[in-house]
Order: structure tokens, then sequence, then C-alpha cells
């Protein structure tokens, strides 16, 4: 690893605590370097407020230094007027002469742009540092932007035997295959994405709470599939703890392929990520269109006779770990 990717390695570290917070701006992480010593740090904070640059700017003591360091950052910075201003009017007007930058920025209003203004003002600009990590980074962003839909994540979890579910029930709950350590790790996931995706049929059986009341953090957006229109008021959906987005036949065509109406559905809602939790229909609709980022997996140490079955798919094994007895892959979509 060289110096560069030391530096931009410590942005994307940093950049990761605004997971959650920023949408739909990217988690940026950005340091400051004199010497070989970082004098400043900064990630992107809550929308609205200061992207990373300027954090790290003001976080640095001694802002003579700057005419002498180097900046890194995981995103090209931004060139136009929004929230906030400019981040590289920001870097020019600080005479910082040196940038060193992750990956582009492709929204439409960059897009190369910054990097023209900084190197029209005689600053040396280095791309593309670690930009694989980057763009792994600030996935959901590129997605939005790109796609023109959220990022989106599959998520199930399965027996020995791959049944995702028993084949009756006799309570309205859901019946847990994994432990609590993997039910707490799911709830972090949720307050780490703006929303969370289920079927009719799963709200029907389980009366879920889709929240993240195992974890700190907000709670995510609920949207639910109603055809028909005809869940009852009672239901957890509905506590008002959580907003929640119901898709009708007012608003897709349940007659055609369904997931990329869903996905231009949450487009036009401005969500920037998704996880779609079930049911297995739900998930084999998604999988079936291609309409799909990242797969994570839980096979439980349950076994059930008979139920209904897990997804069917192909993707790239990207990671496996153990909780307890409890194993968790997670797939990216080739």
């Amino acid at each position: 690893m060289n110096i560069h990717e030391k530096y931009i390695n410590r942005c994307i570290e940093i950049a990761k605590n605004g997971l959650g917070t920023t949408r739909p701006n990217p988690m940026v992480g950005c340091v400051i370097v004199h010497e070989n010593i970082i004098i400043g740090e900064g990630y992107t904070s809550p929308y609205g407020g200061n992207h990373a640059e300027v954090n790290a700017i003001q976080s640095v003591d001694d802002k003579t230094l700057l005419k002498e360091s180097t900046l890194y950052v995981t995103l090209e910075p931004c060139s136009h007027y929004g929230k906030t201003p400019p981040c590289s009017n920001l870097i020019i007007d600080h005479q910082i002469p040196s940038v060193v930058i992750g990956c582009i920025d492709t929204h439409t209003k960059v897009a190369g742009q910054g990097v023209l203004k900084l190197t029209n003002a005689g600053c040396k600009v280095t791309v593309g540092v670690l930009e694989d990590a980057c763009k792994n980074l600030h996935k959901r962003f590129f997605t939005f932007q790109n796609k023109k839909r959220p990022y989106i994540i599959l998520k199930w979890a399965e027996t020995q035997g791959r049944f995702i579910a028993p084949a009756k029930k006799s309570e309205q709950k859901p019946v847990w295959i994994t432990n609590a350590y993997s039910r707490q790790l799911v709830h972090k996931w949720r307050a780490e994405e703006q929303a969370i995706l289920v079927g009719t049929n799963t709200v029907l059986e389980d009366n879920p709470s889709l929240t993240t009341r195992d974890c700190s953090g907000e709670h995510p957006i609920r949207v639910v599939l109603d055809k028909n229109e005809k869940l009852p008021s009672h239901l957890k959906v509905f506590d008002k703890k959580a907003k929640t987005l119901l898709i009708t036949k007012k608003d897709i065509d349940y007659s055609k392929p369904v997931a990329e109406q869903i996905a231009d559905f949450l487009y036009k809602h401005g969500i920037t990520s998704v996880i779609i939790e079930g049911g297995a229909q739900t998930l084999q609709t998604f999988i079936d269109e291609d309409i799909w980022d990242e797969a994570r997996v839980f096979r439980g140490h349950v076994l059930f006779n008979k139920g209904i079955k897990a997804p069917t798919f192909t993707g790239n094994l990207i990671s496996e770990e153990s909780i307890l007895k409890d194993i968790l892959k997670i797939y990216m979509n080739d």
C-alpha cells in the first residue's frame, strides 16, 4: 500500500461514520495531511450539514498549514451550489496545493467539473486511488444517480433444509430461524438503509414491526405491497412508529412484471436504498427480474420437515462468517 492508498483508506474508514444519515448525499471521508501527519479529518454530516471536506478543513487548528498540505477525499469535491457551497471553492480559497481523489462523482452537476475547477486554480489533482473501494463505499449514491433506482439488498434467513418459513403457523408472528445476535445485526442494517420492503402475505402472517427496536438508529421507511388494499389498520406496520408507504394497484400494474415498477416507485419517492425482507415470492420476483444488488443470507441451526422454500439465485459470494451457530453469507449481483 503506497502513501496515497494509506490515506484514502483512512478516508474510507471515517466515511462509514455517516452511514444511514447523509442520504441522499453520499457518505464521504476526507483527511488532510501535512508532512506525513494527519492534521485534519472529517466525514459528511447528516443531510443539510457540512460535507466531509468542510468538516476536515474546519478541524485543522493551524490553517496556515493548509497551503503546504494534501487533501485526500473518497469522492470528487462538488463544484455546484446545493444545500451548501461548493467544496472545490473552499479548497481553492484555502490554497491547498494538492488533492487526491478516490473516484469521480458521476452526478451530472459534478462529473469532472470539480477536478477541472481545482486544476484551473493551479491545484495538483490525482484521481483514482483505491477507486474500486471508493466506488463500493458510494454504491448507494451511484446506483441512485446512474440506475435511477435505489440500491437493493435482499435479505432472508433459511433453515438447514433451505426453508424460510414453516408450512403452517399457529400464531400471527415470526418463526425465528436465527439467533438473537443475528436478529440484532438485521436491526442494525435497517438503521443503515432508508427503507425496508415486504409483501402482503408477510405482513398478514407475521405482523412485523419492521423497526430498529433491537438497535439504536432511525427506523427505515416501511414499504408494503398491498395490491388490493386489504391490510387491516390494526397491524404493526400502521402503528405510527415509522413512516409506511403502501404500493397498491393504483401505483403499479400488478399484471406486469412488478420489480422494475417498484424500483421506479421508490426512486420517485427519493429512496436511495432498500432492504427487501420477503417473503419468498417478493424476493424471487426481484431475483427473476434481475433487479437487485446484494443478497444477505443467514443459514440458521433450525430444521423444518417441510415449509416454504428459500429463493433460488446466482450471485458472487463476497463474504462468509459465523454468528454463533448461524452462518451469514453475503453475495453481490454479477
